[in-house]
């Protein structure tokens, strides 16, 4: 089995010095491995190959039979660190809460803190229908609503065709 603590330390040396973030690290119990990688200019396909060669010259594939993926985050792919809220702020976002509640606007602030931290206070600006008292039509303004990663099932770009 391969050690998962060898395995992250090798990809944090394999992008230190790089505007590159681990996002995500998994290894299944038939020694599959996915590296999920982001920055705020995108990743390359030369970046993914760098990384894998630093994973294969440290993990022998005659001694450990693997499979490894190497990849960026992708749209659809929920967000999971920080960097990638703030990578984000400006673009439309869907949100599914725990509550059950699918909520669409933009994100426009994410709390402070490390690049890495998963737990993220964030705000979302959700276009809602409001009435004035004494107006005949109701108009449509964006309400700040302060949500946590922790009270949403999943946070990711809203595709719009």
């Amino acid at each position: 089995m391969i050690d998962k603590d060898i395995l992250r330390q090798t990809v944090e040396r394999a992008i230190e010095g790089t505007n590159l973030i681990l996002v995500d690290l998994t290894i299944t119990p038939s020694n599959e491995i996915t590296v999920e990688i982001d920055s705020a200019e995108g990743v390359d396909i030369n970046q993914c190959a760098e990384i894998t060669r630093t994973i294969e010259a440290v993990f022998d594939r005659e001694e450990e039979d693997y499979e490894l993926e190497v990849g960026s985050s992708g749209l659809t792919s929920p967000l999971k660190i920080r960097a990638q809220y703030i990578k984000n702020v400006g673009n439309d976002m869907e949100v599914l809460t725990r509550d059950g509640r699918k909520l669409h606007g933009i994100l426009t602030e994410v709390a402070p803190g490390e690049d890495t931290d998963r737990e993220v206070d964030f705000i979302l600006e959700i276009p809602t229908k409001v009435k004035e008292p004494g107006a005949k039509k109701a108009t449509v303004q964006n309400i700040a609503t302060r949500l946590s990663s922790s009270e949403c099932k999943y946070v990711r770009y809203d595709l719009k065709f």
